[in-house]
């Protein structure tokens, strides 16, 4: 070793040098590589062993040969391999510069162990909370936000002496807010977000937070992993959050307006998408199984949101990714646009705006002065990140509303997934992983995202030999109005329901595509010259199975319907006669006919089993009828006294009441007057609670 180092000092000093800065910086360079290459689990694991060990020879190669080199001062071999060595050290840079990047972007997509989670007491505009303030908060002791951070920030502000009335309801507890019942109530911080847009709550724009209590704590969501192989078919529900913001929030609740399952199978690159309609009615899973829009399930959480949907199409959720679709426009925007089948509106004016025949929409900012809007004409064509935000979120400009703009963002999805497929510049990619980080979160570990890759070359190659990239089966919920009544004294909401038939055909597909069922092969088919073809959409046209039923209207009517509709709905019918003196007479109704009922028109029947009516009674305030004259009087005959003896006998066995008027119509016993009655079998009618 001593002669060695006596030989190197008698060798040029510059060779030397760069030498060995050359072998320090390819050392340095090719550790991380390894870091690097290590990281990318799954991701061509031969290959990358393959890259380590013939790298590796290399630098041992450099590091031997060169010492000889130096030594028998073959100076033009040193310059040449140090060259190449170099080289290769720029090369590993560059790629642990993008490994680092797509790295860490992945794992800030993942849901973080800890978040701050917030709760505020939301007044109307001039309330002052003080002692005597009652205050609103929902019962469910596992909502973070609603309860148990209400809880925390009553302790706070000093508010432990004031009345807490409990709700099972975030609708009917902002409704008592704005009808002044209560004085405040406890909400997370989307709040305006997440009610604003329902028409029965618009007051809370005049809403202002009186205290606001935030505290970091352990993710909810984090609990929701799957170890489910994206080798094996799997399942993805797509949460989008219509935030006016760019960048996703990490906090429990959101406002939940798309709702899009999507089931994959990595071996026939078969994908199916199922968009819930956000006014959906169906049971909250979270919620002790009470009916609500299926939107306002994202107010308690993700897993709520997930359980909600599981209950509904019996379907096992694997994977989850949170979108905030605001980021659409940054990703759209690095994909260089996608091309879209803008479909022709049916209306002209949207947000008061006359887009004269064309597509037109607020902005990413919801602007919606004339020059902020977005236009577009009808038609296939390449948009840009703004116009696509603009196609997915609208929905006024469409006669089927909500269930067109779900069709709508099933195109964005679409053509973003083939944009990606095909992007060919590593310059885009840093953009790319920035628009996708800022704004999504997924409970996929980094190593199943990484996972990916084997499907995307699966696709491209598949792509690159019959022309098939992905098959993607769409769905269709056919659906119904279901305007419903949101508590027994409350205001009415426009919730949807849907026909189980359509939903039955739609989880069936998805469960072929799952492999949970056997895939049951079409024998038949035909078709007509005359018609044009149109591709099948499952779930379309299929209006079977049992719908929804609300409270009939029975104000003004007779007890005969009632009785009539209560024996058809199997529900057990009490009768009361009220005066003027109980609470539940209507002096706007004639005595004998039905003043009010205990369960208000427009409430979900799924949990009635009762109902009473109030009927007027007949007023006793009536002028007596006139005496007969006496001439009259005089005639003594026997007709008179069989006449009484018959009406005696009538007065025995029928009620006077029951002679009756009839009612008009049957449609009378839809929306009508509200009712005040108290009494109630129905689940919506005992969510408020009084608390010490």
């Amino acid at each position: 070793m001593k002669v060695l180092f006596n030989k190197l000092k008698k060798t040029n000093k510059i060779f030397l040098i760069t030498y060995l800065i050359a072998f320090i910086l390819y050392l340095i360079t090719y550790i991380l590589l390894i870091k690097n290459l290590m990281s990318l689990t799954g991701i061509e694991t031969a290959i990358r062993i393959i890259i380590i060990v013939i790298f590796g020879i290399w630098l041992i190669v450099y590091f031997l040969w060169n010492l000889i080199n130096l030594i028998l001062k073959k100076h033009i071999k040193i310059a040449i391999t140090t060259a190449i060595t170099v080289i290769f050290a720029i090369l590993f840079s560059f790629a642990n510069y993008y490994i680092d990047v797509l790295y860490s972007g992945i794992n800030s997509i993942t849901e973080k162990e800890y978040i701050t989670y917030t709760t505020n007491l939301v007044v109307l505009n001039g309330t002052q909370i003080n002692n005597e303030s009652t205050l609103g908060m929902i019962n469910n002791s596992e909502d973070v936000e609603g309860n148990i951070l209400a809880k925390e920030l009553i302790e706070k502000e000093g508010l432990t002496d004031n009345e807490v009335i409990e709700y099972s309801s975030y609708y009917e507890m902002i409704f008592d807010l704005l009808n002044e019942e209560i004085d405040g109530i406890f909400l997370n911080s989307n709040y305006q977000t997440i009610f604003g847009s329902e028409e029965a709550f618009e007051g809370l724009e005049n809403t202002v937070i009186a205290y606001s209590y935030s505290k970091e704590m352990e993710n909810q969501d984090t609990t929701l992993v799957s170890n489910k192989k994206l080798t094996e078919p799997f399942t993805i529900l797509l949460m989008g959050v219509d935030s006016e913001i760019d960048g996703l929030n990490a906090n429990a609740a959101f406002n939940g307006d798309t709702l899009m399952l999507i089931t994959f199978n990595p071996k026939t690159l078969n994908a199916t998408m199922f968009s819930i309609p956000r006014d959906t009615y169906v049971p909250i899973a979270c919620n002790n199984n009470r009916y609500a829009k299926i939107n306002s399930a994202a107010a308690y959480g993700t897993s709520c949101v997930i359980s909600t949907v599981e209950q509904l199409t019996d379907i096992t959720i694997d994977y989850y990714v949170k979108i905030n679709f605001k980021g659409v426009v940054d990703l759209v925007d690095a994909l260089g646009g996608i091309e879209v089948d803008i479909e022709a509106p049916d209306y002209n004016y949207n947000h008061g705006v006359n887009c004269g025949g064309r597509f037109c929409e607020q902005n990413s900012d919801r602007e919606t002065g004339a020059n902020e809007m977005i236009y577009l004409d009808p038609g296939l064509q390449t948009i840009n990140g703004e116009e696509a935000l603009a196609y997915a979120r609208c929905r006024h400009l469409y006669l089927q509303s909500d269930i067109d703009r779900n069709r709508h963002q099933q195109q964005v999805v679409e053509a973003i997934a083939k944009k990606a497929a095909s992007l060919d510049s590593l310059s885009k990619i840093e953009e790319i992983l920035n628009a996708i980080t800022k704004n999504i979160t997924t409970n996929m570990s980094s190593e199943q995202i990484l996972s990916f890759y084997d499907i995307l070359k699966s696709m491209i190659s598949s792509s690159l030999s019959d022309g098939t990239f992905l098959t993607i089966e769409k769905t269709y919920l056919e659906y119904y109005s279901l305007p419903v009544r949101l508590s027994n004294n409350g205001t009415f909401t426009s919730a949807i329901g849907y026909y189980p038939g359509s939903l039955e055909a739609i989880t069936k597909l998805m469960k072929e595509n799952l492999e949970l069922e056997p895939h049951e092969m079409v024998k038949t088919f035909s078709f007509d010259a005359n018609e044009e073809y149109t591709t099948k959409v499952t779930g379309q046209g299929i209006t079977t199975g049992e719908r929804l039923e609300t409270m009939a209207n029975f104000v003004g009517l007779s007890v005969s319907e009632a009785e009539s509709w209560a024996a058809s709905h199997n529900i057990t019918l009490h009768k009361e006669f009220v005066d003027e003196t109980s609470p539940y007479y209507n002096p706007n109704i004639a005595p004998g006919l039905i003043a009010n009922q205990s369960i208000s028109n427009g409430i979900l029947l799924n949990n009635v089993s009762e109902l009473t009516i109030y009927i007027n009674s007949i007023s006793t305030n009536i002028d007596p009828p006139t005496p007969p004259n006496e001439e009259e009087g005089n005639n003594e005959t026997d007709e008179p006294n069989e006449g009484n003896e018959g009406n005696e006998s009538d007065n025995e066995d029928d009620n006077p009441l029951d002679d009756i008027l009839p009612s008009d119509d049957e449609n009378n016993n839809e929306n009508g007057s509200d009712s005040n009655g108290s009494e109630s079998s129905n689940e919506n009618t005992d969510s408020k609670q009084p608390t010490t």
